[in-house]
Parts: structure tokens; sequence; C-alpha cells
């Protein structure tokens, strides 16, 4: 009888306790609803479409009545059909003007694809049909491949090999190119394809694939120690001693960022090396990516320190460091691709609402230098972002942290 009514007297003191802490219970019972929410707000209706950029070289074919098949118009206008049960586009298809603008494209992941289609792609589709069919309708010209068929046009695939939209824009491709070649020749697949990786993506191995978002966690796992390091200085009393010193929150917390830093620093060293102890090699400079790791870095403290103002010892700052950790890896590219809609173009760059999350340059930074090979001016514009960022979450921080605990009553 004794042993119930004891569980009973805990279990009431555990539920006073813990009503004392409503802040902590509340972000705690919230937070997988808030995320299924913000997951419907983003997915409703389908609404993630992959970007396919095609780059038509088609001339087109003048048919003996005079009358002009343009077959790379028309499988353009295929793609932009491609779209969800709902009706929303399924692929997001532009046009581009020349080979390199549409791979600096693809290494920015404003698009997963380039599609090249060839000055001959129609000349060669309306050829293959009159040799296979005998039928009319012959464009002028044309010469003759291996068994007396047309020699076939060739239709290139481009992009990085080690990103999922990729693979998915790839597959959609393909499927409307099959589906469009079968009902213009009556044939299945009249081309040669041919898939160019961007930069080395073509040669990684699964584990090397995997190395730039595990740099990513190397970085932002440092959210828990820079928040739980400022909320120990609160929890301990140490911050209201500082009350009566001259000492400001800007003093307190840029002398504790500058060790963070240095952790960060020393986390994304000791990350590369490990992964080149494993065989893992850059394919752009290696210094590059290290800054890059390193301006990370600044941003995930300035976002710790977000924390820490709202957080009143070191229990607060670790749960409610979670909320921004889940926010730095699932919505910024690291683990998988999300929907790009961009609000506005920033100097030629297409600015996403991810865009205010630091890891989302990160991110496309170190793809871009690992992967692709990119040095320090094809970076440049990422590392401008993350600058930009960690002078905004700093400053916030400071702000908050002084208006929340350093405030002179």
């Amino acid at each position: 009888m004794r042993r119930p009514i004891r569980l009973f007297s805990i279990f009431r003191k555990t539920l006073r306790e813990q009503s004392r802490d409503l802040w902590l219970l509340a972000l705690s019972l919230v937070a997988a609803p808030f995320f299924v929410v913000l997951y419907w707000l983003l997915f409703v209706g389908g609404s993630t479409a992959y970007g396919v950029l095609v780059l038509n070289a088609d001339r087109g074919a003048v048919l003996a009545d005079g009358t002009v098949f343009s077959a790379g118009d028309e499988l353009v206008a295929g793609l932009e059909k491609v779209t969800y049960a709902s009706g929303s586009p399924l692929l997001r298809v532009g046009r581009a003007s020349d080979l390199e603008s549409a791979k600096a494209t693809l290494a920015n992941r404003d698009a997963a694809l380039l599609l090249v289609l060839p000055e001959d792609f129609s000349r060669g589709i309306l050829a293959f049909r009159e040799a296979t069919s005998g039928g009319g309708g012959a464009p002028v010209g044309g010469s003759d491949g291996p068994s007396g068929l047309p020699a076939a046009p060739t239709v290139t695939f481009i992009g990085d090999l080690t990103s999922a939209a990729y693979a998915v824009s790839s597959v959609l491709t393909l499927a409307t190119l099959d589906e469009y070649l079968q009902a213009a020749t009556g044939q299945t697949r009249p081309v040669e394809l041919a898939e160019e990786p961007l930069g080395a993506s073509g040669v990684r191995t699964e584990f090397e694939t995997y190395v730039p978002g595990l740099l990513i966690l190397s970085v932002t796992l440092l959210i828990f120690l820079a928040a739980m390091t400022v909320a120990r200085e609160v929890e301990t009393g140490a911050v209201r001693r500082l009350r009566v010193t001259p000492m400001t929150s800007f003093d307190l917390l840029a002398g504790i960022s500058l060790n963070q830093v240095l952790v960060g620093v020393t986390a994304v060293l000791l990350t590369f090396g490990t992964a080149y102890l494993f065989g893992f090699r850059s394919q752009g400079p290696l210094w590059v990516a290290i800054l890059v790791g390193a301006v990370t870095t600044l941003s995930v403290v300035g976002l710790g320190l977000v924390v820490a103002a709202f957080s009143r010892g070191v229990t607060d700052a670790f749960v409610i460091g979670n909320f921004p950790l889940i926010f730095l890896m699932f919505f910024s590219g690291a683990i998988y691709p999300l929907p790009r809609t961009a609000l506005f173009t920033l100097g030629g760059h297409a600015v996403a609402i991810y865009d205010f999350i630091p890891a989302t340059h990160a991110v496309v930074a170190l793809n871009k230098v690992l992967t692709l090979g990119a040095g320090l001016g094809q970076v440049a514009y990422e590392l401008i972002a993350l600058v930009a960022l960690s002078a905004v979450y700093f400053a916030a921080g400071v702000w908050l942290f002084q208006r929340r605990h350093l405030r002179r009553s």
C-alpha cells in the first residue's frame, strides 16, 4: 500500500515542479505538431518542383511542304506539363542561354539538371521516322548511320550526380523524353543519350558523398556548446554579479564566442582530417573549405547566443537548442533537398526563405569546393552571406541577452 502512495507523491511533486517551467513543457509538446504544420505548408499539393534547365540548340527541320518542325520546343512544352495529380508543377523548366552560366546555376543548386538538345534534334527524329516507316514528310537533307538508319542525335544530361534532386529530375526528364520520342517516331529512343557529371560528382564514392553533410553536422552541433556555456553563467549567478560591473553583454558574449569559434574550427579540422585518413579528397582548395567551415561556425555561435538569451540554465539551453538545430540540419539541404521558392533576387542570385539559415549557404559552398572543384571566387557569394548572417545573429543574441539577463533594475 505504501508503494502506490510514494509513487503518487513523487508524481505530484514532479507535476508541481514541471508546472513552474511551462516554457520547456510547451516546447516539448508542440515541437512535433509544429513541424507537421510546417511540412504541410511546404508540401501540400505536391509543391516540390525540381529545376530543369534546357539548352535548346535545336534548329528545327524544314518539311517538304515548307512547314517547320521543332522537336526541341515540343519536348520543352512536354516537360512543362509534368505535374502532380493536383496540377502543381513537378518540373520547374527554364531555358538556358549558354553552357557555362547553366553549369553555374547547377552549382548554386538553383536547378538540378541541364538538358542539352543538339542542333540536329528535329532533323534526326524526322529522318529516323522516315527511314523506319517509309512515310512522307522527310526533312530536307540528312545523313545515314549504321544499318541504313540515320545518325542518331545525342541528347546530354548534365548535373551533380551526388545530388538526390538530380536523380529524381533525370528520371522524370528521361521518362518525358521517351514518351515524346515514342509518340513522334513510333520507336523506342531513336537518340543517343550522354550523361556528363558536374565537376567530380561522377567519381565520388558513396562515403565521399556524405562527408560535406558530416562537416555541416560538426559545426551545427556547436549550437549546444555555445548556448550551454553562456547559460551556465546565468545558472551559477555570475551574470547577476556582472550587473554591478562596467562589463557589457557584448564583452561577455564576444569573449565566450571567440572561444567557441576556436572550438568550432578545431572540430572542422578534426572532421576533415578523419575523412582524409579514410580516403576522402577535396576536388577544390582544402583551405577554402576550411574557411567556409570557420565562417559557418561564427553564424552557429550567433544562434547559440540567441538560444542562451531565452535560457535560465543549462537544461533550458539544451532543450531550446534542439529547435534551431532541426532547422540547421533539415531545412538547409544538408540531409535532403527541399523546394526552393525565390523571394527576390540579389546580385543575380535567387534568395529563398531557407537562405536565412546559415547552413544553407555552407552546404552549397562545401559542395562547390569539395565535389565540383570550385575556388574562393566561386564561393564568394556564400561566404558574404554567411558573414552577414553571423553579424545579424550575433547582434540579435547580444541585444536579447542584454534585455533578459543583464538589464539593471
